[in-house]
């Protein structure tokens, strides 16, 4: 593969983002005396309240590939924090969810808002079909990933 060609310097810059996100993420983490994992955790809960999915501490294991204790030990630390709660399911009250304190969602946007804020005004800057090519190959990006983590 040739390291100069255009579709590589996509690659590159594409991974310099994820590292400065990271970056930003641990900081974020080391703030509030979070594990960079417990930051990936309320991600995927915030996500999965967005798209409207049951979020249990099976799915959320899943989603991190960790196994039960480690869930379980997650999920009780974020709960200490006041950051996440346990409530049954009104439809099955076997089923436990998660669900996302106000308090996690309030440090996040107090950290995080005005690099959201920049990347908003960023995007606004492009056309309905930029924004939509954009958002293609990041999904086919991120698509990707899933694949090979799972691999």
């Amino acid at each position: 593969m040739d390291d100069q060609s255009p579709v590589m310097g996509l690659v590159h810059l594409l991974r310099a983002v994820t590292v400065e996100f990271d970056q930003l993420g641990a900081e974020f983490a080391a703030r509030h005396g979070l594990h960079p994992t417990d930051v990936r955790a309320l991600i995927h809960l915030l996500d999965a309240a967005r798209a409207g999915t049951r979020a249990t501490p099976g799915w959320l294991g899943e989603q991190l590939r960790l196994n039960s204790a480690g869930t379980t030990a997650l999920v009780d630390r974020l709960e200490r924090l006041g950051l996440v709660r346990r409530g049954r399911d009104s439809a099955d009250r076997r089923r436990v969810l998660l669900e996302v304190q106000e308090k996690a969602t309030e440090l996040g946007w107090a950290f995080f808002g005005p690099v959201i804020g920049e990347v908003v005004a960023a995007a606004e800057g492009f056309e309905a079909g930029e924004l939509e090519t954009v958002r293609r190959f990041l999904t086919a990006v991120l698509e990707s990933a899933g694949r090979a983590g799972a691999g």
